[in-house]
């Protein structure tokens, strides 16, 4: 997307503004944030390139011992990507051929994906009505026999309730993982995601919080067996050079990803504490009746990897929108338990209804640490304009 430039303000003579700009405002944009860190991020590449460690070594080492340090985790792994750190998380705690896995279905794919590649059978549940994160009370009349683990999202990045999932685990004697591939930077009573579970999974695409400048992923933890053996299952099933414990994976995060992440990492509460303000401006200043946003209860926290509203007629608003020079995103239209991938296990419409609600009304608004009070106060009068 084009960066946001040349902005104007026109007052009309019954006092209302209207903005007019060369260009469109888009959910989401890198452009600033690049031209901030060029020249930084462009000497942390250039260390990579002249050491021709592109792969293992010091860069991937800084990067693991600073997230750890961030995460308040004794261990991270740096690995390919965040589906690659959920399955190697999952594997690395035992999920195999048969096992269940409940996990929400207002999901992206990766968090299903994970557990079939192991074996494993995801068993989705609905969401709370309100913060659209998975339902505790939706979890129990799922736990089998074969139920090994739940994983709970944090979706958009607002925490779920994990102290009542933690509760349900501990009851059951099942793990509790942590799919916080959006949720960088968020904490419960002082302890940070990533380590709110037994095991913690993030994402580093580029669009997040904390972004990279391709895939990569890592895994936190305090099991150091768990560790192990991740470090062992993305890099062949090696512990030494040629000699394969298991059949693993080539899952390696690349030194320059590692580079990158470790300059941005020093910003990501800066930037956290942007998004927080600019979600305030638009929860305090959206005052529509037809617009609806994610309920954060007073216990949770919220990073805002994703701004996103309800509306029951939602196509009525993309367009709406669009003609303003408004583009924001649709995210996850189809629930999980509804794909085409899971049709073998015969979930049927109207089985989540919360989730299905959420993925034929759910909008993501723009939002990024870059933007300009003038942009953000104009999608803020145009949502409220919209009827």
């Amino acid at each position: 997307m084009n960066s946001l430039k040349q902005i104007k303000l026109i007052t009309l003579p019954d006092k209302s503004s209207v903005f007019f700009m060369n260009s469109q405002i888009p959910y989401f944009s890198l452009n600033r944030q690049m031209e901030f860190l060029r020249e930084e991020i462009y000497n942390a590449i250039h260390q990579v390139i002249d050491s021709t460690e592109f792969t293992f070594g010091r860069f991937i080492e800084t990067f693991e011992r600073e997230f750890a340090s961030y995460c308040g985790t004794d261990y991270c792994v740096g690995v390919s990507s965040g589906t690659s750190a959920l399955q190697l998380a999952l594997l690395s705690i035992g999920i195999q051929q048969g096992d269940e896995v409940i996990l929400p279905g207002n999901t992206f794919f990766a968090t299903p994906a994970a557990v079939s590649h192991c074996g494993g059978i995801p068993v989705f549940v609905d969401c709370e009505k309100d913060t659209w994160n998975i339902d505790p009370e939706k979890i129990i009349p799922q736990i089998t026999s074969k139920t090994k683990a739940i994983i709970g999202v944090h979706l958009y990045g607002e925490t779920f309730n994990y102290a009542k999932l933690r509760k349900i685990t501990s009851d059951n004697g099942l793990l509790l993982l942590e799919d916080a591939s959006q949720a960088h930077g968020t904490k419960i009573n002082g302890i940070m995601s990533g380590n709110l579970s037994d095991i913690g999974c993030f994402s580093f695409f580029p669009s997040k919080n904390l972004g990279a400048f391709g895939e990569a992923g890592a895994v936190v933890t305090n099991n150091k067996d768990w560790s192990e053996k991740i470090k062992m299952l993305r890099n062949y099933g090696m512990k030494q050079k040629f000699s394969h414990e298991e059949i693993g994976f080539n899952m390696k995060m690349d030194s320059i990803q590692a580079a990158v992440l470790t300059v941005k990492l020093k910003y990501l509460n800066e930037w956290n504490r942007k998004r927080r303000q600019i979600a305030s401006k638009f929860l305090n200043e959206v005052n529509n009746p037809l617009i609806t946003f994610q309920h954060k209860p007073i216990w949770a926290d919220h990073v805002y990897h994703l701004l996103v509203i309800t509306s029951n007629e939602r196509q009525r608003l993309i367009e709406f929108l669009n003609n303003k020079n408004i583009f924001p995103a649709q995210h996850y239209p189809i629930p999980c338990h509804l794909q085409k991938a899971y049709s073998f296990l015969n979930y049927n419409i109207g089985d989540l209804p919360n989730a299905e609600r959420l993925a034929s009304e759910c909008l993501s608004l723009p939002l990024f640490p870059e933007m300009e009070e003038e942009v953000i106060d104009y999608v803020i009068d145009t949502l409220n304009r919209y009827e």
